[in-house]
């Protein structure tokens, strides 16, 4: 089974690094290797889509993200993103969310994007332990007063109980709103913004505080203060050393005083979890509240 799940993978990365390309059967084929027949029926038995269909979801998601951020024709979008012709383009792109690509980018409103997760990474591997020392940077931030479109649960305490509750493809969701931050965020919510019956946890998008656009069904609007932060940031780590990179951070979190940078834990405010990014090394941000001078 590992051998067949690292084939599926080895796929979905090809596609993610060519994406702009043409991707043929056999191309992923070789990637695979495995035949042509035989990497379809893996595909589709891991991702629940053709590599046909998955390919066309990845595009019209990312056209959708180029048409919200940037002043460009739907026909560039189209041909970009290897779509023949702009009335298939624009068929397939109503067909994925409901709406005209033309009338999107003059008006984006929240859409499903189709987040694409690699299988590999889909089953958490706590038990790997890495005994070498990490490098944790950590520098002070500050975010500005803003709302939070979010998603509540109903116990979630961390990603993968809220994922259960809630599911996954809310991130695709919320990354089709623009953000001032530039991605969305994880929020572990302090006392006075849980409602009764729902979580800690919570998944959302920081926007300003002027925002009055469309509310996705479902969601709740909260207004977070200015509040500074320490960004807590690990080691670049491989995409599947995922939970590992996760607990390195969090345990260098707790250990951390901030009295050492003379400020206190805030309470007050959100501790944020951004998306485990293995290029990047995973972040944490813990709100402070920095002691007036004597």
């Amino acid at each position: 089974m590992k051998e067949q799940i690292e084939a599926v993978q080895r796929m979905q990365d090809y596609i993610a690094e060519h994406l702009l390309e043409n991707i043929t059967l056999a191309s992923l084929s070789k990637v695979s290797c495995f035949s042509t027949w035989y990497s379809h029926r893996l595909f589709l038995q891991h991702t629940n889509m053709t590599p046909a269909d998955y390919i066309r979801r990845l595009r019209l998601s990312k056209s959708a993200i180029k048409l919200r951020d940037e002043s460009c024709k739907i026909i560039d979008a189209a041909l970009e993103l290897g779509f023949g012709s702009v009335d298939g383009y624009q068929r397939a792109f109503f067909r994925e969310f409901g709406c005209n690509p033309g009338e999107y980018a003059k008006n984006p409103i929240p859409l499903h994007l189709f987040v694409p997760y690699g299988v590999k990474y889909r089953i958490p591997r706590k038990e790997k332990h890495m005994n070498s020392a990490k490098n944790i940077f950590i520098q002070i931030t500050e975010k500005p007063e803003r709302k939070v479109l979010i998603k509540r649960g109903f116990r979630a305490a961390d990603y993968f109980s809220y994922c259960n509750e809630v599911g996954c493809d809310v991130w695709g969701l919320l990354q089709s709103i623009k953000s001032i931050s530039g991605e969305p965020v994880c929020l572990w919510l302090p006392p006075q913004y849980i409602l009764a019956g729902t979580s800690e946890y919570v998944q959302g998008v920081e926007v300003p505080v002027t925002y009055n656009g469309i509310v996705p069904d479902g969601f709740d609007v909260i207004i977070l203060p200015g509040a500074k932060y320490l960004m807590f940031k690990g080691e670049p780590f491989a995409e599947e050393d995922y939970c590992q990179a996760i607990a390195e951070v969090q345990e260098a979190a707790s250990k951390y005083d901030p009295k050492v940078i003379d400020a206190q834990w805030d309470l007050s405010n959100p501790r944020i979890q951004l998306e485990p990014i293995g290029t990047r090394g995973y972040i944490e941000l813990h709100p402070i509240l920095e002691r007036s001078p004597h």
